[in-house]
């Protein structure tokens, strides 16, 4: 397209009347040229303001224009009605041989007769007269000098609108985007057209299929059974719909209950970790418990094993000499144990004695009374006469001492038989009941007197150490008969016995 005269040599900026359209599929900028054409024929009071108009229009379009334009030709008016023909490059339009090169590149979209024919103008007329709306006149002079350019941007607008409502697509578009929705458009027109096709032979084919045509009386059985079977169908919807409305409300009930069930639950949970803490803090009691239940019993069974007698008069021997708590009873030509100690030793014999026939008093009779008075014992015969079971003594002047240590011996033989009589009584097996390991007789242990006049020290430390032997098996057979356990002091007095 040519440039309008006298507008070559205004090439400066673009008019900001200037109306820019987009595209309103791709969103590109639209610039409206062509419509220098009528400038052209526009009074000569009116035309210096357009042309200049179109000037600035035509340097836009050859300079710094977008690439998508919506244009108004001249050439529209020799194509007659109907939509022009799409180019056959989408790249570049066809350009005739002699036809000067247009300052615009780019798409170009050309409005259809049918979008203009609604404005009564004479077909002679030009462009730009076409397209100016009835209320237009040709002849007329129009006031300022953009005037009849915006009439034509109003009409431009006015046949957008138009073209919108026909196609049902938003207008303007590009071209480009026009061949896509035409490419678009014609694969939906053929898939029409195939489906067309399809529905068309199928027709044909139902056409000449053979058919028949049922009677009046057929026709009414078959609606009856027909009827018959929608009877039932409606009395299975309601079965169905009364059926639905019991599970729904048994749904209900059971979401009610499921409802119910989480919060037991969540309760069950509270509760079984509470129940959990105490079960654990009761094991933990309860191990406590156990714990001190054993120490205790454990120390149950050392007291059950605990020789009381035994702890407060241990009877061991010191080599040849035997003793009591430690303190020995005896002395040796080459040993000189000390009165006091003998005393001492005494006393506790005494004592050990005198508690065990305590004991079984009345039914032991206690002829002989030992009386234990620590280191200074006495022994009362059964004629009540007291005599002194310490010293010291003279060798050759101990007749008392030497009394009160034979009427010692006799009580101590005593208390044995009454032992010996009291596992009779009892049913005791002979092997087990009491049986001195040193046998008694008056003054003699064994084999050794217990007298200490006119007698070594060797004999009368070795009658005495046999004297306590005895006392020790005595001793137990108390502890066995009156409640208390054995122990495992009895093989001192075996360790006794076996070196005497």
């Amino acid at each position: 397209m040519k440039p309008p005269a006298g507008g070559s040599g205004k090439s400066g900026g673009v008019d900001p009347s200037l109306p820019r359209f987009r595209c309103q599929e791709c969103r590109r900028a639209l610039v409206v040229v062509g419509v220098d054409s009528y400038a052209d024929r526009l009074p000569a009071h009116t035309a210096p303001g357009m042309h200049a108009s179109a000037a600035q229009g035509s340097t836009m379009g050859a300079g710094s224009m977008d690439s998508s334009y919506v244009v108004l030709s001249k050439n529209n008016r020799s194509q007659g009605p109907g939509i022009p023909p799409r180019p056959r490059s989408a790249a570049a339009p066809h350009i005739e041989p002699n036809q000067p090169p247009r300052p615009i590149e780019g798409s170009y979209i050309m409005l259809p007769p049918p979008a203009a024919s609604i404005y009564k103008t004479s077909s002679s007329e030009g462009v730009g007269r076409q397209l100016l709306p009835p209320s237009v006149n040709s002849s007329s002079s129009m006031p300022g000098n953009n005037s009849g350019f915006f009439s034509s941007v109003t009409v431009l607008k006015r046949a957008f609108e138009i073209a919108t409502s026909q196609t049902q697509l938003e207008q303007p578009l590009c071209l480009e985007c026009m061949r896509v929705l035409s490419d678009k458009m014609d694969k939906e027109i053929e898939d029409v057209n195939a489906d067309i096709k399809a529905y068309e032979a199928c027709l044909q084919r139902l056409e000449q299929e053979p058919y028949n045509i049922l009677s009046e009386t057929d026709f009414q059985k078959e609606k009856q059974k027909i009827e018959e079977e929608e009877k039932k169908l409606k009395a299975a919807i309601e079965e169905a719909e009364k059926q639905y409305s019991e599970v729904r409300s048994e749904m209900e009930n059971l979401e009610i209950k499921s409802k119910q069930f989480e919060e037991l639950e969540e309760r069950y949970w509270h509760e079984f970790n509470s129940f959990q803490f105490q079960l654990t803090s009761h094991q933990e009691e309860r191990d406590s418990v156990f714990a001190k239940i054993y120490v205790s019993q454990v120390h149950l069974e050392l007291l059950k094993r605990t020789n009381v007698l035994n702890d407060a008069f241990y009877i061991s021997h010191d080599g040849v000499i035997g003793t009591i708590n430690n303190f020995r009873l005896g002395r040796l030509s080459n040993v000189e144990v000390e009165w006091d100690e003998i005393n001492a030793a005494w006393g506790q014999a005494a004592l050990l004695l005198h508690t065990m026939a305590q004991y079984f008093t009345p039914k032991f009779q206690y002829r002989i009374k030992i009386h234990p008075m620590g280191s200074y014992p006495r022994v009362t015969d059964i004629h009540n006469n007291t005599y002194e079971l310490f010293g010291p003594v003279n060798l050759f002047w101990s007749t008392r001492f030497d009394k009160a240590m034979t009427w010692f011996l006799t009580c101590l033989q005593e208390f044995a038989e009454f032992a010996i009589s009291l596992d009779k009584e009892n049913n005791v097996p002979p092997e087990k009941s009491l049986k001195l390991p040193y046998k008694i007789d008056g003054d003699k242990v064994g084999s050794h007197t217990i007298v200490l006049s006119f007698n070594k020290n060797e004999n009368w430390t070795k009658a005495l150490k046999y004297m306590l032997c005895n006392l020790k098996w005595v001793l137990y057979w108390f502890i066995g008969n009156t409640s208390f356990a054995p122990h495992s002091g009895s093989l001192h007095t075996q360790s006794l016995k076996n070196k005497s």
